[in-house]
């Protein structure tokens, strides 16, 4: 099927407000039936807030939606589900300790009788079969949600929204944890929902995935509608300018500082665990940004979480300063300058339905807790925090209110890196720092890092984005099957030399599948 003019969705004037804040002023745009539709912009720009509105999370303070030729206004996400309109989370909404086809039929399951509170789990077989052979996943229905990759469960969640026949998808960061192969199927699927006539909008930072799927591209800045364009028109570097509202000449922003010589910040001899890595050795030195590379399932978060004492290694040691670090410890770890910024900001990084203030204090209370009240007045921790927030750029109104949940996904990054801050330490392992976020909020985290490295920090950076790690390491170690694939000085950064040590054996056309 071919795109037409036919409008499925069409937004006019949308205007939201929270506590008094405009986050939305005007919003507009429309949706061609059997086309897709970007929509970009940076963290906090009103993505979110207008989709949740279609999703029915949120009523507009004012404008008008027709889908479908019909006004629209969704009492709740129920009623959204049931006019058609399917929303696939960057957090997917899948139960992993059910099947998939109970996944798929959850809130609908076929029943014996009309009346009868019994599942025909014959057809729900088979029904879940024919769902799933429409987005090309051959599983047994009868497999848990647990035992898929990550590739995969995305792809039930496709099903899933056509179980209930949607004539509209929206899909929020789909490729964030997805591997180069998982993401090419996952747009073939977005195309043949396309050919079918559905109509999809497609919110993503990658802009090179944007220009490549979309058919129109509409960017929001600040609430408002900046542009709105078919992709013809659009090149990745006219899509930032609008998203910040300035050129960004450089991606990554001028290091001037060096590393320092001398006795190493962290020493890693031998690291071993079985099944996890092997003979991992190397030095990190003061105002370094050392860079780990490698695909998934290289070991890199494995060796991450080793480092700070979450993880046990049966062989090795791991020295700080020239002093031997106790393993299983993350305590000593923290005590010893050490900061671990885990890739899953939102499962293990933040206190959702705690404050700004409250997540931001966490790591440093043990240290001031009174000896003989076991704790500390958080008050007192307050005028830090709220420096803290200055420094990073942590766009919040109050602080001490303010619920991290409620934060863009680039502030909560930036409230990660500030909880630590507040502990001065002097080793940051970041594992996957930028991801989920936009390319203005990327570079304020770049900026960070240049900042704590001209202070003497050393950096160890965990990344899947090979441009990136090219732009902002001294060195890059490579990884692959748990074990170092090689060392790449900065004056030698080649990416087609980083890729084959990443693969070994392995092609370089295999990866890029």
């Amino acid at each position: 099927m071919t795109v037409t003019a036919d409008p499925l969705l069409t937004v006019r004037g949308l205007d939201k407000s929270f506590f008094g804040i405009p986050v939305l002023r005007g919003v507009g745009f429309t949706l061609r039936r059997g086309s897709i539709l970007g929509l970009v912009g940076e963290n906090g720009s009103g993505k979110s807030t207008t989709m949740n509105i279609l999703g029915g999370v949120h009523r507009p303070d004012g404008g008008a939606i027709t889908f479908d030729g019909a006004a629209y206004a969704p009492d709740g996400p129920r009623d959204a589900t049931a006019s058609g309109i399917a929303f696939i989370h960057q957090e997917l909404s899948l139960f992993p300790n059910l099947t998939i086809a109970e996944n798929l039929f959850l809130d609908h399951f076929p029943r014996l009788g009309w009346r009868a509170p019994v599942i025909h789990r014959r057809r729900l077989r088979q029904l879940a079969a024919a769902s799933l052979a429409q987005v090309d996943l051959p599983v047994a229905p009868d497999t848990p949600v647990s035992r898929l990759a990550p590739g995969e469960r995305q792809l039930v969640e496709v099903a899933k929204a056509l179980t209930r026949d949607a004539r509209l998808i929206i899909f929020d960061e789909p490729t964030t944890s997805l591997t180069a192969r998982e993401s090419e199927r996952l747009f073939g699927i977005i195309d043949r929902l396309r050919a079918r006539g559905i109509g999809v909008i497609y919110i993503s930072h990658i802009l090179a995935d944007v220009l490549r799927l979309c058919d129109d591209v509409v960017v929001l800045r600040d609430g408002q509608v900046v542009a709105e364009e078919p992709r013809t028109a659009m090149q990745v570097e006219r899509m930032i300018a609008l998203m910040v509202g300035r050129t960004i000449d450089r991606l990554f922003p001028e290091r001037t500082t060096t590393p320092a010589q001398g006795r190493p910040a962290l020493s890693v001899r031998g690291l071993s665990q079985p099944g996890v890595a092997h003979d991992i050795s190397f030095d990190l030195h003061p105002g370094e940004v050392l860079g780990i590379s490698g695909l998934m399932g290289s070991g890199r978060t494995e060796l991450a979480r080793m480092l700070f004492g979450l993880d046990p290694y049966a062989a090795g040691e791991i020295l700080v300063a020239g002093a031997s670090l106790p393993p299983l410890s993350p305590r000593a770890a923290m005590e010893r300058g050490i900061a671990f910024l885990t890739e899953d900001r939102r499962g293990e990084g933040l206190m959702m339905d705690a404050t700004v203030i409250d997540n931001a204090i966490l790591p440093s209370l043990a240290g001031e807790a009174h000896p003989l009240l076991r704790g500390a007045p958080a008050g007192r921790f307050n005028p830090a925090v709220r420096r803290l927030c200055d420094d990073v750029q942590l766009r919040v109104h109050d602080p001490a209110r303010a619920l991290a949940r409620t934060l863009s996904g680039g502030n909560q990054q930036k409230l990660v890196i500030a909880k630590w801050l507040l502990r001065r330490p002097f080793i940051f392992i970041l594992d996957e720092p930028t991801r989920g976020i936009d390319v203005g909020a990327k570079y304020e985290v770049y900026k960070i890092i240049n900042r704590l490295v001209a202070e003497g920090s050393a950096v160890l950076f965990i990344s899947s984005e090979l441009e990136e790690l090219i732009g902002m390491a001294d060195r890059i170690m490579v990884m692959r099957r748990g074990e170092v694939g090689g060392f790449h000085e900065r004056t030698r950064f080649h990416r087609a030399e980083l890729l084959r040590d990443a693969l070994g054996s392995q092609t370089l056309a295999e990866a890029t599948e």
